[in-house]
């Protein structure tokens, strides 16, 4: 895998490589959220108003609609390891299904995800599309990776079929209903995007 697959690493860190141990000690201590990937640290992008605004419609939604259910959704504060890669990163949303299970260098980050949702920005589109779904297919629990444009109405749902391909699914206007088959739920795209005005 290439290793030039994230974006660049974050200026404050100049080391070439940084163990998994120390990237913890310094991201734990660190008000802002930052990547780890093969020994770089990387820089993670903001969020702008549309992308808080689809991220707590969405987030909202998966709570009310799993309350009670083995499926429960987690926020970006949730950090999630791939030991399968050495990616560590914080995913928009996480849907875990039964107990978090922690990551064998970290208590307190998670392995073993079901679906993963990202909020699209001009900044993040192309690495969440490309280099971030080739690390997040590593993934041995994923089976579903859906994309949330916050710029317009296209929602992409990734889900891996009975013969382990990964199969797309679009969507693009309002009326729809977002499928999240691995969790056997709908969720009304008008409802995604109240707020942001793209609806209208």
């Amino acid at each position: 895998m290439e290793d030039h697959i994230l974006n660049e690493p974050a200026p404050a860190y100049h080391k070439a490589y940084y163990t998994i141990q120390e990237y913890l000690e310094m991201e734990n201590a660190s008000p802002e959220k930052h990547e780890y990937y093969r020994g770089g640290i990387f820089a993670m992008a903001g969020a702008g108003r549309k992308h808080n605004v689809i991220f707590k419609n969405m987030l909202g939604r998966l709570y009310m609609q799993l309350q009670g259910r083995p499926c429960q959704p987690y926020g970006s504060d949730l950090r999630v390891h791939i030991p399968e890669n050495t990616l560590f990163t914080y995913p928009d949303i996480s849907i875990i299904c039964g107990d978090i299970v922690s990551s064998p260098e970290d208590a307190e980050t998670a392995v073993a995800p079901t679906v993963l949702i990202e909020i699209l920005s001009r900044s993040t589109r192309d690495y969440d599309r490309g280099g971030k779904f080739k690390l997040y297919r590593d993934i041995p629990a994923l089976k579903e990776y859906i994309l949330i444009d916050s710029e317009s109405i296209n929602i992409e749902v990734f889900r891996l079929n009975a013969t382990g391909h990964w199969e797309l699914e679009e969507y693009k206007t309002p009326d729809e209903n977002l499928r999240i088959k691995a969790i056997d739920t709908m969720i009304a795209i008008h409802e995604i995007y109240e707020g942001t005005k793209l609806t209208v």
